[in-house]
């Protein structure tokens, strides 16, 4: 029997807006932003209204059927016109997903409409999440936070932060919780924006939390420190936006592939399906080879966000999606700035600087090794204890 690979029909409004946003929103502006780092896109103002008008994507509040397929096939078609400026959009922080992944229904009514950046990784740690020190102690009705954290993407614009801290250092991982901080709150300060490689567009910044008091309803989940759960309830975060970013990823990945495939139609190369790869020109074969690995990067994460949204356990597919597609994307990427020659080194196209910001998507929400770990352990039925 056949197997029909296509979208539903129902996802056909959601590509077709989330495109023409990229198009007349996103990529007219890519180089300007990428020039102007630190330089806010007042651009995304006006298509955030747009988005809400139309009832855009979900910030954290209500998670429809097929949600998760809908977040993916969004963050393909903007990654299409610039990663940097898609993390950049109000409203839609990474935090965001993290709200929707474990708050509680009352939760998700009170921050629904909030832009929510996500704050992890520390200066003593960098894909171990397990290695949190910034703590959160009750004090009466709240809790006080102490800490750093660095690299949270739109920390600087966002207008909460999702922090992970430990409640009781002696309990491990299993004591590491997420909470929801307004970002004018007493206590947290901006301590400098980074200057990056690629994703200019988008601030990346270094937080500090100086007895940084939050209500004790701001703690997303259970405040009970389970030993067995260990933190799934706040790794559970990165089921829902490993995806994300995997999609991303093949949205970025597209962008080169077409841009890759009118150079060599310029240069009278032509893509024929029809024949060997390895019978044509070595370029249009290599072109071949990378449209096929990013086919397989799609369906990976598609996988990935069905059964998100069919309430199955996806950790796993979730990591291979993040994985294929952060390695798909940053050869894709290269070898279009390689096979397009000096055209694809040069400012004339987007080449170099898609090449630039795929490096991230690789690395962020867990680098390529952490994902290897994460999939061989279950494959393998394996611990983290067991398999490190």
């Amino acid at each position: 029997m056949a197997i029909n690979l296509e979208l539903p029909s129902t996802f056909d409004s959601t590509v077709e807006r989330t495109h023409l946003a990229a198009e007349h929103f996103l990529r007219p502006v890519s180089r300007k932003y990428d020039k102007a780092e630190h330089e806010y896109p007042v651009e995304l103002d006006e298509l955030a209204k747009l988005a809400k008008k139309g009832g855009g994507a979900s910030s954290g509040g209500d998670r429809p059927s097929g949600a998760s397929i809908g977040a993916v096939v969004a963050a393909r078609e903007m990654s299409w016109g610039d990663v940097g400026l898609l993390l950049s959009m109000p409203g839609q922080g990474l935090g965001n997903a993290a709200i929707a992944a474990v708050a509680s229904p009352e939760q998700l009514e009170e921050f629904s409409g909030v832009w929510a950046a996500m704050a992890i990784t520390e200066p003593s740690f960098g894909s171990d999440s397990a290695a949190v020190s910034t703590t959160a102690v009750r004090d009466g009705d709240d809790y006080v936070i102490n800490g750093e954290k660095i690299f949270v993407t739109a920390g600087s614009r966002a207008d909460h932060v999702v922090v992970w801290a430990t409640v009781d250092r002696s309990a491990g991982r299993a004591a590491i919780k997420s909470f929801v901080v307004p970002m004018d709150t007493e206590g947290v300060t901006v301590a400098r924006l980074e200057h990056k490689l690629g994703i200019k567009a988008s601030d990346t910044a270094v937080l500090r939390f100086e007895n940084a008091r939050v209500p004790a309803g701001n703690l997303l989940g259970s405040p009970e420190v389970d030993t067995k759960k260990a933190f799934g309830g706040v790794m559970q975060t990165f089921d829902n936006t490993r995806p994300v970013v995997a999609a991303m990823a093949v949205g970025l990945g597209r962008a080169a592939l077409e841009e890759l495939r009118r150079v060599l139609e310029e240069a009278g190369h032509t893509v024929d399906y029809d024949r060997p790869a390895a019978a044509q020109h070595a370029a249009v074969s290599e072109f071949i080879r990378l449209e096929s690995d990013w086919e397989a990067s799609w369906l990976l994460t598609l996988r990935a966000a069905w059964m998100a949204d069919e309430k199955q356990p996806n950790s796993a597919e979730a990591s291979m999606s993040k994985a294929k597609a952060g390695r798909m994307v940053t050869d894709v990427t290269n070898k279009a700035v390689e096979i397009a020659a000096t055209p694809g080194f040069s400012e004339t196209s987007l080449l170099e600087k898609w090449a630039r910001d795929a490096k991230i998507l690789d690395i962020f929400e867990g680098t390529q090794q952490i994902q290897q770990l994460i999939i061989a352990r279950r494959v393998l039925g394996r611990s983290s204890a067991d398999l490190k």
